[in-house]
């Protein structure tokens, strides 16, 4: 029998929920059950181990947080500029501080990978395919910028959203500033 995707999104939902919240430790089948609402069992019915359920939640972030087709067009046709690349790298950390539930269980399970290799594993191999397919956009964009400039991008926005979604070290500065003298010091 087919499971209903409809609910295994919802589940899913209340699984980063839980990862959110409670951290690596509270994320446990009957605690997703219960912020998911459904009956003792649910859960497990959809994602049979802990290691299934994780993997479950990792391809929801990736659906939660990917741009949408018109973001994407709007800027593979734009005219190349450091501008536009701003724009980019604007509209990423916006999808990830709107949707601050779902990058805190992502920081949870990154985490939570550095003490479990198979974690690691399901982990890596999703960043490192979002991290290509990043290349992949900004060189059929014609945007400026290569792989090193891209995973220097990645590392500081790592650190920018966990400032800005945890303790701030300097909250008067616009988080749109910050991008944008990232954008002038990488592609100087």
């Amino acid at each position: 029998m087919a499971k209903n995707e409809t609910r295994r999104r919802a589940i899913a939902d209340a699984g980063l929920r839980v990862l959110a919240q409670d951290g690596s430790r509270g994320l446990t089948h009957r605690a997703v059950d219960e912020a998911a609402a459904v009956p003792t069992g649910t859960t497990s019915n959809y994602f049979r181990s802990r290691d299934a359920l994780i993997a479950g939640l990792v391809d929801r972030i990736g659906e939660r947080l990917s741009p949408t087709p018109e973001d994407l067009e709007a800027r593979a046709t734009g005219t190349p500029s450091r501008e536009l690349f701003a724009d980019y790298i604007r509209d990423i950390v916006r999808r990830l501080t709107d949707d601050r539930e779902v990058t805190l269980a992502l920081f949870e399970l990154r985490l939570e990978s550095s003490r479990r290799p198979e974690l690691a594993a399901i982990l890596g191999a999703w960043q490192r395919a979002g991290f290509e397919g990043d290349v992949a956009f900004n060189a059929a964009a014609g945007l400026p910028g290569g792989p090193r400039e891209i995973a220097l991008f990645h590392y500081a926005i790592d650190g920018l959203l966990l400032d800005r979604l945890t303790t701030s070290i300097d909250p008067g500065t616009s988080t749109d500033q910050v991008i944008d003298d990232l954008v002038v010091g990488l592609l100087h």
